[in-house]
């Protein structure tokens, strides 16, 4: 499916978004309030536009009712969230992506000011750096705000209590869906045969009430308390 999406914020982030879902095929137009920020030639496939996206009537020009996604990618939180309000509220679009800059700032990203994920970006990257390195903990790595649910990895060490045993004999609480399994370079789609291995990195979305849940089964019941006691 192709989709048309806005991008707010033209700086490195809001670039670097756009250049990826235009490769992916989909019709992007960013949007910018500064003269010296806009570059077409940095992405020459998408659509440019010059006006402040915390504006209704700039937002109404751009046809923003038209599209599939927004993308509120500023650097400034404040703006991400009117951006997003705007979105939401004024011309219903169905998914919204905000950026948030500041961590202080992450609380106010929900669903009330019309954010359906929000990610941060300092968030991120400290996640990716955990993952790389902790085995044998769970490690979040998105919030998606609309549903409560979040994006975790587990990667297995030797001692997990289903290493060598198939997805089926794992069992996951409710609201808890293993999605992914990376294996070196692999990316696995999981099926209920497939046995799951010493350093596997397992992907689940689940919402944050069985995060514990998840986490004594896959890694064992004292893990939580071991957790808990390392913090």
């Amino acid at each position: 499916m192709i989709m048309r999406i806005a991008i707010a914020g033209a700086g490195n982030v809001g670039r670097s978004i756009a250049q990826e879902l235009i490769e992916n095929g989909h019709q992007v137009m960013l949007i910018e309030r500064q003269p010296r920020m806009l570059r077409p030639e940095r992405v020459p496939d998408a659509r440019w536009v010059l006006a402040d996206a915390c504006e209704l009537t700039s937002l109404e020009e751009a046809d923003l009712a038209g599209c599939d996604v927004v993308v509120a990618a500023t650097g400034d939180d404040k703006a991400n969230l009117v951006v997003s309000l705007l979105a939401k509220t004024e011309f219903a679009v169905p998914r919204v992506v905000a950026r948030i800059n500041r961590a202080e700032n992450e609380w106010l990203f929900t669903e009330q000011w019309g954010v359906d994920v929000a990610v941060s970006k300092p968030r991120v990257m400290a996640a990716l750096v955990e993952e790389a390195v902790t085995v044998g903990d769970l490690v979040r790595l998105m919030t998606f705000r609309q549903g409560e649910a979040n994006l975790v990895e587990i990667t297995l060490p030797p001692t997990a209590p289903y290493v060598g045993q198939p997805l089926r004999a794992v069992p996951l609480p409710r609201d808890a869906a293993l999605v992914a399994i990376l294996r070196g370079k692999r990316v696995l789609v999981p099926s209920p045969d497939d046995p799951i291995e010493a350093g596997d990195e397992l992907i689940f979305v689940c919402t944050t009430e069985v995060e514990d849940a998840v986490r004594a089964v896959v890694l064992g019941p004292d893990s939580v308390e071991r957790t808990r006691e390392s913090r």
